[in-house]
């Protein structure tokens, strides 16, 4: 049995506002990249509360994931090189080893946990391994494993070390029951995925964590996250990474969902910042363990068209796949965030338009506007 020690003190009541002292400034430093494993774009930090005096040990689970390297990259301009340690049970490609500390953590094994946190002197904690909403459909035991035992082993291991523990939730959390526009922090969730049910899990387990043995846990509810990444891991809203690769090489894209499927969207430098701020807000400032964060809203069909400002002849095909399609279906079109920007200072910076310019400009494509006939 594991022994965590005293119980924190937790407090209960809700956030403090800007004026009562939670306001924190905007710091003047913009991260600018060009590389789609690092940061695409400008990445203001928009609030913080880190001493640089003392950064974090970090370590991130799953992390040759759609995220982890540019979390690991964005971590390690912030805090160094050799105090954010990446991790995985997968071989990491040459570029990813040789750009900071990689070490084999698998989730499963708890002793392998144990040794990592202690060898690495870690103190923060990011758990990114996971299988993905049509993975874990196509491999529920897997995902059962990976998702809801994986979390156990997480937890424990936080709770054991005092560690600040982030899990992602996302989108994938409600249900056909929860409202649809918008969806709210606390309402019906009722997900129909596998993944989706150990999203809601992780987010109770480590709420109750929390109160129980005082665990500072956060989570962030993600929208569909779009990155120039193409090493995708199943996700119903891979679409709208999958179509940027066509309408780059000038090609056709067959859609899997319906082009009406509205779907809340957000581009990976806003999910990475956003990420970093609510792990660096001060405790007092947080009236919730697990917020919504949102950035934009659209339909394939919207999506093709702004892709058709800058490359004309781009086309997209519709080939509708009744599994995902249920699952998007089952989805809010978007997500009320206004309690991550109330209590952390949450504000995302790509809307639509810098998203699809950004993206083609990534990968290579002859960025322009098309000339109205």
């Amino acid at each position: 049995m594991l022994v965590f020690g005293m119980l924190k003190q937790v407090v209960h009541g809700t956030a403090q506002s800007r004026a009562s002292g939670c306001w924190r400034f905007v710091l003047p430093v913009r991260f600018l990249g060009s590389s789609p494993h690092g940061i695409p774009a400008d990445a203001n930090f928009h609030s913080t509360s880190f001493s640089e005096a003392e950064p974090p040990r970090v370590l991130i689970t799953g992390g040759l994931g759609q995220l982890g390297v540019g979390l690991a990259n964005l971590l390690r301009k912030r805090f160094g090189k050799d105090n954010v340690i990446l991790s995985d049970i997968r071989k990491p490609p040459d570029h990813v080893f040789h750009s900071g500390p990689f070490v084999y953590a698998n989730i499963l094994d708890h002793k392998n946990l144990h040794e990592t946190v202690v060898n690495h002197r870690i103190s923060w904690l990011f758990h990114y391994s996971a299988l993905l909403s049509a993975a874990g459909e196509a491999n529920i035991s897997l995902a059962r494993d990976v998702n809801i035992t994986g979390l156990h082993n997480i937890l424990d291991v936080a709770a054991e070390y005092n560690l600040r523990l982030f899990v992602p939730s996302t989108i994938g959390a409600f249900g056909p029951t929860s409202p649809q526009n918008p969806a709210p922090d606390l309402c019906i969730q009722r997900p129909r995925t596998i993944y989706g049910v150990s999203k809601v899990h992780a987010e109770l387990m480590g709420e109750y964590y929390y109160y129980r043995y005082g665990l500072d846990f956060r989570c962030l509810r993600y929208p569909g996250i779009i990155s120039a990444d193409s090493q995708l891991g199943g996700g119903t809203t891979d679409y709208a990474v999958q179509i940027f690769h066509a309408a780059a090489k000038n090609s056709t894209f067959e859609c899997n969902l319906k082009a009406s499927t509205r779907l809340p969207m957000m581009y990976i430098s806003d999910c990475l910042r956003a990420t970093l701020e609510v792990m660096e807000a001060p405790a007092e400032c947080l009236s919730m363990r697990t917020y919504n964060i949102n950035a934009m809203s659209f339909t394939p069909d919207e999506l093709a068209q702004e892709l058709q400002k800058h490359v004309p002849d781009f086309q997209i095909t519709y080939c509708v796949d009744p599994l995902r399609q249920a699952i998007a279906e089952s989805w809010p079109m978007t997500l009320d965030d206004s309690n991550a920007r109330k209590d952390w200072g949450w504000k995302h910076d790509f809307d639509l338009p810098e998203l699809v310019a950004t993206m083609l400009s990534l990968l290579g494509a002859s960025v322009r506007v098309a000339q109205a006939n």
